[in-house]
């Protein structure tokens, strides 16, 4: 597996998601290896910018206890990655689209990367600036999530039933992404 082909998992890299499946990467291996420490870096990217950056960022952004709030986050992201992949294997299971524990793991795993790396834009104090690569983090993370159920599922792209439950992945997703902002922002 290379650099190459990793950059091709959002948008087609069948032969890279099939790769990855080969590798049979364990739950615990994916949890401690990946999202364990990418997980990290909105906490401690958050702790930075809420520590340093004053009221120009963003109205209210400087009075939060950041301390406590990167915590929760922190174990909020944790579980996501549970809830994601049992959701992700209970949406395709039964169907013809059905994938094992693991596969679904794996795309839970690997989905929210943009998401995890786009806290690097954090270093930037601009409100902006952080919007627009969020974005585009959600736009990549929702196309893993859709190549990677067609890929694991062996299903072609225009499958209609493959497209149906990467929606419902993809809807709660947002669903959990949104739940993380307003838990970040309510405290």
């Amino acid at each position: 597996m290379n650099l190459t082909m990793l950059l091709q998992l959002p948008f087609h890299g069948n032969g890279a998601w099939h790769e990855l499946q080969c590798r049979q990467l364990s739950i615990p291996l994916l949890a401690w290896a990946l999202v364990l420490p990418l997980s990290l870096l909105p906490p401690v990217l958050l702790y930075y910018a809420g520590s340093h950056y004053d009221e120009h960022f963003m109205a209210g952004f400087a009075g939060k206890e950041w301390r406590f709030i990167t915590t929760i986050l922190f174990l909020a992201e944790l579980l996501t990655f549970f809830v994601m992949g049992w959701l992700i294997h209970s949406v395709v299971a039964g169907k013809d689209t059905a994938i094992n524990y693991a596969d679904a793991y794996l795309i839970a795993a690997i989905a929210p990367v943009p998401l995890w790396l786009s806290s690097l834009a954090l270093l930037v104090p601009s409100l902006a600036f952080n919007v627009v690569v969020v974005f585009i983090a959600m736009g990549l993370s929702c196309t893993l999530i859709y190549h990677g159920l067609n890929a694991l599922s062996n299903r072609p792209d225009t499958d209609v039933e493959a497209m149906s439950a990467a929606y419902t992945v993809m809807a709660a997703s947002f669903l959990a992404w949104a739940l993380l902002m307003v838990m970040v922002w309510a405290f």
